[in-house]
């Protein structure tokens, strides 16, 4: 009879990125999600740089993001219908295209066509790892140490990216970031499009598999509360430009993201390391009152060197709100839609992400209302969250 191998090993970290086509799948995407952290914070130091005003490049950011946002769940259906390769490579092709087009000339209209177009043709990549899980790790313990390692790993999104595009717009101008951002988005993409796991994927698509179920209403909450996550990183990404600006520290509109980050990838090791008590919406709630209340502190207008310690508390958070938002979809959903009902849970996010650097970016005079808006939309989204607790738990027990 075989030996038998310990959960606890069977679920390591090095056990799961040791799996076959994991690591470079997880890779992959990290690299070639990167215009997610960069784009945002380089099309504002472009833009600014060409002489308009930090709200018109806050709102071409947010335009960015919001078309990237709200593609998702279009680009979702197609991959389940069509598999990744024909919805990703040419997504990637035009949306680095576009935005070499902002190193053209100062054109506001161009600018405008080419986020839009940018944001709405980004390639699905997040949602393409999460449905190829189940045929990468056919174990349910080692896909729960591959989500938390994945959405982990998104912080890492998030310390390099900022980070990459303030050194390199410091050193050799915004056009420069910009360049590096198509680059990496361009690479990353092909070696994920190009593995064997995604080459491979067909899923099944029925006739019976219709949006029914797709948006009820405990789903739905479970959208508006990430919505407000989302507003969190919009509005905290142009707050920290501010801040740069404010106190005359460039770097800063790098380092508070980034310090943000390295809290949610910690976070994120912390909690793929053992299984957690409670159902996924009590471990949600949880994750979010903690998130929410890691962001109190900024009402009292920290300096510089305070306010970067201060924001990896919430990033703690982050990972924990995030996976636990997946794993209580799983449950709401029928198996046939979990693509789908994955790229509409990136929209939300993406969406509040839009919303939130709009509204940082016309607010980000008036120093604690821009402050207070991280904390603002984390508030809703556990409010949401707590109203929503008995809906969604009845309806996973269904």
């Amino acid at each position: 009879m075989p030996a038998q191998v310990p959960a606890a090993a069977s679920t390591s970290y090095r056990a799961v990125l040791g799996s076959r086509h994991v690591a470079r799948l997880l890779g992959g995407t990290l690299v070639g999600r990167m215009p997610n952290g960069m784009a945002p914070v380089a099309i504002v130091l472009l833009i600014t740089s060409q002489g308009a005003s930090l709200a018109s490049a806050g709102l071409l950011s947010a335009l960015y993001g919001l078309a990237g946002a709200l593609s998702q769940p279009v680009k979702g259906r197609l991959m389940d219908r069509h598999g990744q390769m024909p919805v990703s490579a040419p997504g990637a092709v035009i949306s680095s295209g576009c935005l070499l087009l902002l190193l053209v000339g100062d054109d506001p209209t161009l600018a405008l066509f080419a986020v839009v177009l940018a944001g709405l043709c980004s390639p699905p990549l997040e949602a393409g790892l999460r449905a190829l899980w189940p045929t990468v790790l056919p174990d349910p313990g080692r896909r729960r140490v591959a989500l938390a390692l994945d959405t982990g790993s998104q912080g890492l999104l998030y310390i390099a990216g900022p980070l990459m595009v303030s050194a390199l717009a410091t050193a050799y101008g915004p056009p420069t970031a910009i360049l590096a951002t198509v680059a990496l988005g361009l690479v990353g993409t092909a070696v994920v499009l190009t593995a064997p796991p995604s080459r491979a994927l067909r899923p099944q698509h029925t006739a019976g598999s219709t949006a029914t179920g797709l948006h009820s209403t405990p789903l739905s909450l479970v959208f508006l509360a990430h919505a407000g996550f989302g507003i969190v990183l919009g509005a905290m990404n142009v707050w920290a430009v501010a801040m740069a600006e404010l106190h005359e520290v460039e770097l800063l509109s790098g380092l508070i993201p980034a310090a943000f980050a390295t809290g949610s990838f910690l976070g994120g090791l912390l909690y793929a390391r053992r299984d957690w008590p409670g159902s996924p919406i009590v471990q949600l709630l949880t994750a979010a009152a903690g998130f929410c209340a890691g962001w109190l502190p900024l009402l009292a207008l920290p300096g510089p060197r305070m306010a970067t310690v201060v924001v990896t508390v919430p990033g703690v958070f982050l990972t924990v709100v995030i996976a636990c938002g997946f794993t209580t979809a799983d449950v709401l959903v029928p198996p046939l839609r979990r693509t789908e009902a994955y790229a509409w849970l990136i929209a939300s996010v993406g969406v509040g992400q839009a919303v939130g650097t709009a509204l940082a970016g016309a607010l980000a005079t008036h120093r604690i209302t821009a402050a207070a808006l991280p904390t603002a939309g984390a508030a809703l989204a556990l409010a949401v969250l707590a109203a929503a607790r008995h809906r969604i738990t009845a309806r996973g027990e269904h």
